[in-house]
């Protein structure tokens, strides 16, 4: 029998791999994301998206590759 610990874990995994499921859908349709870093929201164009492995993992859009929308992009409304 599973203790909590052991539930809390895969419930965890799960969540790990449905937001890196539905990252790897926005690059590949060539949709923006916004995430949670640092304390604040951030829109990541779909270039700067890591692959499904990469969030899986815990990993992500390095910092530097991460830039504030400027005036020339498209208003995502």
């Amino acid at each position: 029998m599973m203790d909590d610990r052991q539930y809390e874990q895969q419930a965890l995994e799960a969540l790990k791999k449905a937001v890196a499921n539905a990252l790897e859908r926005k690059r590949r349709l060539g949709q923006y994301a916004v995430v949670w870093r640092d304390g604040q929201m951030v829109r990541l164009f779909p270039e700067q998206i890591g692959s499904a492995e990469a969030y899986e993992s815990g990993g992500s859009a390095p910092p530097s590759a991460v830039r504030e929308p400027g005036p020339d992009d498209e208003d995502p409304k």
